[in-house]
Parts: C-alpha cells; structure tokens; sequence
C-alpha cells in the first residue's frame, strides 16, 4: 500500500525514513530532531507566532469565534467558546509537487521507505 493510499505517514515512519536516508545519524539522535523541532512548533503556535517553512507552507494560530451548536443526540443547544486552532497554508513549491503527482520511488541502501510497497 502506498503512502498516497494510506492518507497518512505516522511519527515513526518519519522517522525511520529519515534514518533509512540518513544512516550516519542514530536512529535516536533522528528521534530527537524531530520531537525538538515538533516541540518548537508547537511551542511557538501557542504563543501565537507563525511558522513559515519555504517552499513546504505556513502554520498560523486562527481565533475560531465562539457560536452556538446543537448536540446531534439530543439537539439541546451548546455553547461553543471561541478558541485558537492551527491552520496550514501550503507552500507553492509542494502544491506543485503534489499536483504533479507521485514520482519518488526511491530506495535508501536498498530498503524502501517503511510506508510503501
């Protein structure tokens, strides 16, 4: 199954891509990285600053307004507070890529990536 089947790569798959791309780099120090660089994402979205990666896409904190929603059991009406919720806009560079469609089929010393076939 490839990844485009599956919608959707894991945490440790990502991280073993890396180590399969990276094999002068343990496999815990490439876990590190990557929690560090998650943890300071997230870290900065809550204190309301923006993310730009270039080419990838922007992260923003959005105020998502506070309304009135009904619970779907009862239809009793619930009152929704507003909250900050992430946005992802996606980069030129990988709207293209995405739009020309899967061409990587690499293979990393002879092991393939973890989520493809």
């Amino acid at each position: 199954m490839s990844m485009l089947q599956r919608f959707f790569v894991t945490k440790s798959e990502l991280i073993d891509d890396i180590a399969l791309q990276t094999p002068e780099i343990e496999r815990r120090d490439v876990e590190l990285i990557v929690n560090t660089i998650l943890q300071t994402m997230t870290d900065a979205l809550s204190q309301g600053q923006r993310i730009e990666i270039r080419g990838f896409g922007s992260f923003v904190p959005k105020l998502r307004r506070g309304r009135i929603a009904r619970n779907p059991r009862t239809g009793a009406e619930v009152k929704v507070p507003e909250k900050y919720v992430p946005f992802f806009s996606v980069g030129k560079e990988l709207r293209e890529r995405i739009n020309e469609g899967p061409t990587r089929d690499q293979t990393y010393n002879n092991n393939r990536s973890p989520w493809q076939e």
